[in-house]
This record gives structure tokens, C-alpha cells and sequence, in this order.
């Protein structure tokens, strides 16, 4: 396993080549063309909206299916996220990032342009609104979130951290390969070390995977997004929202729940009712012991990204028979 991550991280040799580049021109694509690969942004192709404005899909003239991301001029994430996530993933290539196909910055306009992901985010496909999908096979889940693993395996090794690590941010193609995407707020190791993080850097992130040392020290670091990825895995087996107000208060938060179970050793409480008699006891309790540690309340105490795809790979290998005997 160690070649195949060596082969993954030759892309970029120093992290510090991420800070201050201006994407090629060729990646600068006609506002006219997302006009008309999106019949001028009709409602029709919109498929989700973020803090940075509204997605649509789209077609270009030579067929290629795409998402964009369309900056609204009142968002709170303005110029400086549009440019940050030029500049990371202009850069960054890995099977398990969304593929960034170019941006536009004409007539006022501030537009990222993605590959199309068939499969939207996530979240959708575990719980939600839209209950005409199917629940996913445990199989699917365990495959998702060691792509995902891997992915911030990759950005760890090349001094980038994502800070926004989520079920809504986890995209599935056609084959349901995950995709990390949103790399508005990013930042590499080598900025953080440019400033004193205490005075330039704000808390940023979504309620419910924040890390809870980063939010007291306002100082994140891999490990905040090794917490993240944890609620993640809670969400995966549990397949309910990270915070739900109208629970009793020891369920609120969905990670402090899980660990609750998993401490007295009887994480089969949180399961979802989808995956009951699906999953193997030994795979249980390392899948648990995998997500206790990535959400240990200091950093010092996480393992790194590298070290959480072993283990989950490890643990796959510990439910096969049983993925074997269901077909």
C-alpha cells in the first residue's frame, strides 16, 4: 500500500507552489459557452445551492456533462474563495477530488466549472428529503468512505487542508466512486506558517464536524479534518443528520452519541435499521475503534489520514465473507 500512495502524492513536491498561482488561461472558459451549455442558467438545470451560490448542470458544445458553480454577488464567500479553489485544484489531481475542468471571470461573473457527478453528495443517499433512493449496501458505504480517505490522504501529504469536510461535500459519480469537492476555505500548511494563526485565521467549517480543539485554539490542522471525517464515519453507520435539536440531549449531537455507544463497547445501538445482521461483529469493533479515535478530543490523539485508510481497509478485509455470502 505504501507504493500506491507515493505514486498518488508525486503531483506536487512542495506544498508551498500552491500559495499565489494564477491558473492557465486555457482553463479560462466563455461566459457565452455556460450560457448555452446551461440555456442561460435556467431553474430547470439547477441541482443544488451552496455558500458560495447556485450549481447547475450543464453541456458543453463537445459534450463533456459539467457542474457549475455560479458566485452569488451576496454570498459571504466571495473573491477570495473563488480564488482559492482556482489556485488548489488547478493543481491538485487524484481519483477521489472532483475534477476542476476551468473557471469564469467575465461580466462580473465568478464561475467554477467541475466534472458532472451523476450520483450527487452523500448525504442524500443516506438520509434526507428525497426518498426515492434506495439505502446503500454496506458495501457502498465502506468503499465511499476509504475513497474519501484516501483523497485526504493525498491533500495531508501535499500541505493542504480542507476545513470543510462533510456528507454534503462527498460526491458520487456514476459507479458511486467518492469525490471530496468545495475547496472554498482551504488552506496549505505552508500559508498557516506565514501568520500568526491566532490573529489572521477565523474559525470556518460546519457545526457538527468542527473540531472541537480547533474552535478553542483557532489553529487547524490535519487532524481538525481527521475530526471531521469521524462525524463522517457516524453518519455512514448511523445514517441520520449530525445534529438534530428535537432528540433528548444525550442524542443531539450524533458524534457524542456514537461515542457514548462505542465506550461501553455496544455501537449496534446506532446502526442503521438499512444495515441490521449486514455487518460482521470483528468489523464492528474495529470500524469503531477507527471513528473513536479520529474524534478524540485532542489532536495529539487522532491518527493520521494515512493511518485511518489502513485501518478501514483492514477492516473491509475483516467483512468480506460476509459481502461474499450476501451475493
Amino acid at each position: 500500500m505504501g507504493s500506491k500512495h507515493s505514486k498518488e502524492t508525486t503531483s506536487i513536491n512542495d506544498a508551498s507552489n500552491l500559495n499565489h498561482r494564477i491558473p492557465v488561461e486555457s482553463s479560462r472558459i466563455p461566459f457565452v459557452a455556460l450560457q448555452e451549455a446551461t440555456n442561460n442558467f435556467d431553474d430547470k438545470f439547477l441541482i443544488g445551492m451552496g455558500g458560495f451560490g447556485k450549481v447547475y448542470r450543464g453541456v458543453l458544445c463537445d459534450g463533456t456533462r459539467v457542474a457549475l458553480k455560479r458566485g452569488n454577488p451576496k454570498s459571504r464567500q466571495g473573491i477570495e474563495e473563488f480564488r482559492t479553489e482556482t489556485e488548489m485544484l488547478s493543481q491538485l489531481r487524484h481519483p477521489h477530488l472532483v475534477s476542476w475542468m476551468g473557471y469564469c471571470d467575465e461580466s462580473n461573473e465568478m464561475i467554477l466549472i467541475y466534472e458532472y457527478m451523476e450520483n450527487g453528495n452523500l448525504r442524500s443517499h443516506l438520509y434526507g428529503s428525497d426518498l426515492r433512493l434506495p439505502s446503500m449496501s454496506w458495501e457502498q458505504r465502506l468503499e465511499i468512505c476509504i475513497g474519501v480517505a484516501r483523497g485526504l490522504h493525498y491533500l495531508h501529504t501535499n500541505g493542504v487542508i480542507h476545513r470543510d469536510v462533510k456528507s454534503t461535500n462527498i460526491l458520487l459519480d456514476e459507479n458511486f466512486v467518492a469525490k471530496i469537492t468545495d475547496f472554498g476555505i482551504s488552506k496549505t500548511m505552508h500559508e498557516l506558517d506565514q501568520f500568526d494563526t491566532h490573529i489572521s485565521t477565523n474559525v470556518k467549517g460546519t457545526m457538527g464536524y468542527l473540531d472541537p480543539e480547533y474552535f478553542r485554539r483557532q489553529e487547524p490542522t490535519g487532524k481538525s479534518d481527521v475530526y471531521s471525517f469521524g462525524v463522517v464515519l457516524c453518519e455512514v453507520l448511523s445514517a441520520r443528520p449530525v445534529v438534530t435539536p428535537s432528540l433528548p440531549r444525550d442524542q443531539v449531537h450524533m458524534a457524542e452519541w456514537a461515542l457514548k455507544w462505542q465506550k461501553k463497547g455496544q455501537l449496534e445501538h446506532i446502526i442503521d435499521p438499512n444495515l441490521i445482521g449486514k455487518i460482521r461483529p470483528d468489523f464492528l469493533r474495529k470500524f469503531g475503534e477507527t471513528m473513536e479515535k479520529c474524534l478524540a478530543g485532542y489532536q495529539v490523539d487522532r491518527p493520521s489520514m494515512g493511518h485511518v485508510v489502513w485501518n478501514l481497509e483492514y477492516a473491509l478485509h475483516l467483512q468480506e465473507p460476509v459481502i461474499q455470502d450476501d451475493s
